[in-house]
């Protein structure tokens, strides 16, 4: 080895840091403890059937193709399939507006190689998903936080923002959002936001990042349109993912955007992996024409609508008053908040003596706040376990609280 790793390391891998859930979750390995940390879906959810006939076909049926190296912008069918489906939800696109990720993670890296210079500033919220601020954080940016309400991302705070950057020269990269339950908020901004959001955005001509991994799983409410399909001028980029609505181990994504826009991705994407996986993109397609994807997105959503009311019961139950918590309407998150002056950080480890884990909301806020926050995942653990893990954590709170 070397004499000094340090001296030879470059100035973006300097400034990455280890991802808080991933470190935390190494703490939760005891099988005692019931973990809300992770941002995780339910195993008994994962298709494991219809999996073995869909891989036994494309192994049978395209075996020449699937196991080659394959197109950047990914399998050409799989593209239509997407574009078929968002057509209906009021895109104006065609395949050459779409291209295939290895998960929207990687969306979210390419859009930052593309866009980010040291330096640059963006626009994202406060909360804001922790893997979308370390991709930025990754290519050097510095990113501004907008305070939520309600309905998610506060027009008014960013239009002041927005003026208040120009002031001193400064023009965001672009508006980074999660529209639909929001991670980790667990918010849904309604269509009159979104239209306040995308005015602003064009007033300034800022490109919008509209991160979108869990809209197909609404338990309830109306679902919003997009702000692609509100915007269709292409000047919103949209991520979505098969991670949390098919199996995260496929690892299988895509991207939303005008041509010009695909097209720089494209190019960042070979320097990275060349291609997505031919074979699970093939499978992915046979699971979609096959009609199982939309008959298990079903019970996904129902197996998740359950487990959120059992653990909503579990937080007018057992919660001290002082305590509240977001409602979402779907997704895999709510966020919980404590009186001022509490430290999630410090209860972590004492909810970890007590068994139960959650993700600290100081990580997800970029300007430091959010210390008496957490994130609460409802997805992964059984209902029995939402319910003893609200039971413990209340406990760990209660005792915090002097109650």
């Amino acid at each position: 080895m070397i004499s000094n790793l340090q001296s030879v390391l470059s100035t973006s891998i300097k400034g990455m840091k280890r991802s808080a859930i991933r470190e935390l979750l190494k703490l939760t390995n005891d099988p005692e403890i019931i973990s809300f940390a992770g941002g995780l879906p339910a195993p008994e959810t994962f298709p494991v059937k219809e999996l073995q006939e869909c891989v036994q076909d494309v192994l049978q049926n395209e075996a020449k193709s699937a196991l080659q190296y394959g197109a950047t912008e990914g399998d050409t069918r799989l593209r239509e399939l997407i574009v078929e489906d968002y057509r209906k939800q009021g895109f104006d696109i065609t395949v050459d507006n779409v291209m295939i990720t290895t998960a929207s993670q990687q969306g979210l890296d390419l859009v930052s190689k593309i866009f980010i210079d040291r330096g640059d500033t963006l626009i994202c919220g406060l909360p804001s998903y922790l893997g979308g601020l370390g991709a930025f954080n990754a290519y050097g940016a510095k990113p501004v936080g907008i305070k939520f309400d309600e309905n998610g991302m506060r027009a008014d705070k960013l239009e002041e923002t927005l003026q208040e950057l120009e002031k001193k020269g400064q023009k965001p990269k672009f508006i980074y959002v999660i529209p639909d339950f929001q991670n980790p908020a667990g918010v849904t901004m309604p269509e009159f936001r979104r239209k306040e959001i995308i005015d602003i955005a064009h007033k300034h001509d800022i490109l919008i990042l509209e991160d979108s991994p869990y809209k197909e799983l609404r338990f309830e409410g109306k679902p919003q349109k997009t702000l692609y399909a509100l915007d269709n001028t292409g000047q919103v980029i949209t991520l979505g993912t098969f991670s949390k609505i098919f199996v995260p181990g496929f690892r299988l994504g895509w991207a939303v955007a005008h041509p010009d826009v695909i097209d720089q991705m494209v190019k960042a994407k070979q320097s990275t992996d060349l291609c997505t996986s031919p074979f699970v993109q093939k499978i992915a397609i046979k699971y979609i024409e096959k009609g199982y994807y939309a008959k298990n997105l079903q019970k996904t959503i129902e197996n998740y609508r359950q487990k959120k009311e059992v653990m909503m019961e579990a937080f007018e139950k057992y919660m001290p008053e002082g305590v509240s918590w977001t409602r979402p309407e779907g997704g895999l998150f709510l966020f919980l908040t404590l009186p001022e002056g509490m430290d999630s950080e410090k209860l972590f480890l004492k909810a970890i003596e007590k068994k139960v884990a959650f993700v600290i909301g100081q990580v997800f806020h970029c300007d430091g706040s959010g210390k008496n926050t957490m994130r609460i995942n409802f997805s992964y653990a059984t209902k029995e376990q939402n319910v003893e893990g609200v039971k413990r954590l209340a406990a760990v709170i209660k005792e915090e609280m002097g109650k």
